[in-house]
């Protein structure tokens, strides 16, 4: 397994202290994805969050008449999914490995426990995961403003 490097080069989790890394890394494994693959239904049962190392995820969302609609592109570097940490724990969105995806796949009901058990690690953690959330709610406002600007303009 790839040292503490994975971790510590994503800018959410560069502020967890080793002793934090070496807690995420006992609920850490390597995982991988076909082309085509899904990570993740929306609505099923979530219980794990990804950090890509290599490959592309489309996140989609189910549209009534339209099927599964691409919201948004992941790769290398990026995490997919956070719906484990909050109850119901159900998926949000959905995603699909476009092409071959190398993850590090933690295990959320893990994370839950160890959080639970040691707080300050569960804030630190919590928080890496709210500058994800806002990083992406930022990104998705500026597409959203983007389309209608564009959708005005014709």
């Amino acid at each position: 397994m790839p040292g503490l490097d994975r971790f510590t080069a994503l800018p959410p989790f560069a502020r967890l202290t080793p002793a934090e890394i070496s807690v995420l890394q006992r609920a850490t494994r390597e995982v991988a994805f076909a082309e085509g693959e899904r990570l993740c239904a929306e609505g099923h049962p979530a219980d794990r969050l990804w950090v890509l190392e290599s490959g592309r995820v489309a996140v989609d969302t189910r549209v009534p008449g339209r099927g599964d609609v691409v919201v948004q592109t992941l790769g290398p570097g990026e995490l997919l999914g956070w719906s484990w940490l909050v109850p119901p724990y159900r998926w949000d969105f959905g995603a699909r490995a476009l092409t071959t995806v190398t993850a590090a796949e933690l295990d959320g009901p893990l994370l839950r426990q160890l959080a639970e058990a040691d707080p300050a690690f569960g804030f630190a953690l919590t928080r890496a995961l709210f500058e994800v959330l806002a990083h992406r709610i930022r990104g998705t406002r500026a597409r959203l403003l983007d389309l209608y600007r564009s959708g005005h303009e014709h």
